[in-house]
């Protein structure tokens, strides 16, 4: 790496990548890349290895053969990914103290985590909450306050597993617009979720899985006008992979 280059983690790469949990096999030779842009969502019946490809993204489960690397850090640790799960938890803390915290954790300085805090709630619609408990929050507030914890590390990938699989309507509409503002930002985001409809409104790229194989993979609009495989046909018609 030249000096002075930017310190990325993208792309992140997977490469022949398997992943089992004792007999069970749960990444079958995962070749994939995922590079800056529109988000990536990945899609696929459950138990297809959605949330543990998304977690070996992040670094905090290792393949058990095969390689993933990281930009131009290669096999590093992480630096600037952050991710959001689909029931994250609340400090015991006002708004402001969850994000306040989470800037103390990222190493911004003491200076400038006030405003940053008033900066980050702003984004995800939440400016009028900084004194309130977190934990006193509905589902969705909650959702959007975690949001705010992680983008509090500036990062390059924000990985969100699922994040508006428990929501209603309106607090879904809150969190895929969020999703919006920061991959315009540049952000690169990465995400799972069982519902097409998402994926179709959110997705620059589909990667669909299955038992642990990627089944098919491309931008979203090529996808759902026409899936390349028999798996993705039948997945987009409301058929049962098993």
């Amino acid at each position: 790496m030249n000096a002075g280059a930017p310190v990325t983690d993208l792309p992140i790469r997977f490469t022949d990548v398997h992943i089992q949990a004792g007999a069970t096999r749960i990444l079958d030779g995962v070749s994939l890349t995922i590079e800056s842009g529109a988000p990536t969502v990945l899609i696929g019946p459950n138990g297809s290895g959605k949330t543990t490809l998304l977690r070996a993204a992040m670094g905090l489960v290792g393949p058990t053969s095969g390689r993933i690397s990281w930009g131009s850090q290669g096999e590093a640790p992480r630096r600037r990914r952050a991710i959001v799960f689909q029931r994250p938890v609340m400090l015991r803390r006002s708004c402001a103290g969850n994000i306040r915290y989470a800037l103390y954790a990222a190493g911004v300085p003491r200076a400038e985590r006030e405003s940053r805090t008033v900066e980050l709630l702003r984004l995800v619609g939440l400016q009028g909450f900084a004194a309130r408990s977190a934990r006193r929050l509905s589902g969705g507030e909650q959702q959007r306050i975690a949001l705010a914890r992680a983008l509090a590390r500036d990062p390059d990938v924000l990985f969100l597993d699922e994040p508006s699989g428990s929501l209603d309507p309106q607090a879904t509409q809150e969190v895929e617009d969020i999703v919006r503002a920061v991959s315009t930002r540049g952000v690169k985001v990465v995400m799972t979720t069982h519902d097409l409809g998402e994926a179709r409104r959110l997705a620059g790229e589909i990667v669909l899985l299955h038992r642990g194989m990627v089944i098919e993979k491309g931008p979203a609009e090529q996808f759902f006008a026409g899936p390349r495989t028999d798996e993705g046909k039948r997945f987009i018609g409301g058929e049962l992979l098993v």
